[in-house]
């Protein structure tokens, strides 16, 4: 059982100078029929707010669809899809063309290469979709504008609810790598980068494969396992520069993670390290390296 609702627009050659123009627009859900194998002449924005399914690719993989999700049709590529057997998905879409699409394809806000993109949300993206809907009446003189000016602001949505990044367009990986060390809670660290936690935990769980808390950790311990290694820091030190004010705690925590206290961390260390110990602290782009010979 599933129910659908669609229109579909011919906009005329002005209104193509508007940028975008919308061709089309649809809201779906239940256990809808797949789609294609097809090819169109135009994009179009799938956004799959609950619910499971899959995407065949042009290369012959089939790839898990989970909300929220979004997939993207390039014009020319073949493509093939469904919702799940039992309960389906919920889907909206939007079929689009015009001479703004090379621009936003090389600003990445249209992204042929990728078809299926990960979202931390689609809040924002079904509201532009349902504007474009209620624009969608019979005999709205404004169709053709109303329904061009919601698709600029549809891509810029997708965009922002990217499960990689942050709200302000920066990797969220690379983002929380940047500040493992500040003294941020998670609830901070999604602020800071436009999100909410909740966006932060989706976007890490789904590039990471763990909690934001698990991640900082791991970043946090393996510099302090470089600073151990490859100066003679006072543990204490150690503690303050991967972020944590109390060294005692710090020791508890990476003899508990780590499985040795810092002191005998350092102790082995010191046996495989080649030249001795260094004063200089190790550049985070460029690891010390512990247990082989430098290069000649």
């Amino acid at each position: 059982m599933y129910h659908t609702w669609m229109r579909y627009f011919t906009p005329g050659p002005v209104h193509h100078r508007l940028g975008l123009v919308c061709l089309g627009v649809g809201l779906q859900h239940g256990a809808l029929p797949a789609v294609g194998p097809r090819t169109l002449d135009h994009h179009v924005a799938v956004v799959v707010s609950a619910g499971t399914g899959w995407l065949r690719t042009p290369d012959g993989r089939t790839l898990p669809v989970t909300a929220p999700a979004l997939l993207w049709l390039s014009p020319g590529v073949p493509h093939h899809y469904g919702a799940g057997p039992d309960n389906g998905w919920d889907e909206s879409f939007v079929d689009f063309t015009g001479p703004a699409v090379t621009a936003y394809t090389e600003l990445g806000l249209i992204e042929p290469d990728r078809p299926l993109v990960p979202l931390t949300e689609t809040t924002a993206a079904r509201a532009a979709i349902g504007r474009i809907a209620r624009a969608a009446h019979r005999g709205n003189p404004l169709l053709e504008v109303e329904t061009s000016a919601a698709v600029h602001e549809l891509l810029v949505a997708l965009h922002r609810a990217r499960a990689d990044l942050g709200g302000d367009g920066e990797p969220v990986l690379r983002a929380l790598a940047r500040d493992a060390f500040l003294p941020l809670s998670v609830t901070e660290h999604a602020a800071r980068h436009g999100m909410t936690p909740a966006a932060l935990r989706s976007a890490v769980r789904r590039g990471a494969g763990c909690s934001p808390k698990d991640y900082l950790l791991a970043i946090r311990l393996g510099r302090a396992k470089e600073l151990l290694a490859a100066t003679e820091l006072p543990v204490s030190a150690v503690a303050r520069r991967v972020g944590y004010d109390d060294p005692a705690y710090f020791s508890r925590l990476f003899t508990r993670r780590v499985g040795t206290a810092p002191v005998r961390f350092r102790e082995r260390q010191g046996r495989s390290v080649p030249g001795g110990w260094s004063r200089r602290i190790p550049d985070p782009e460029y690891p010390p390296v512990t247990g082989t010979l430098p290069p000649a």
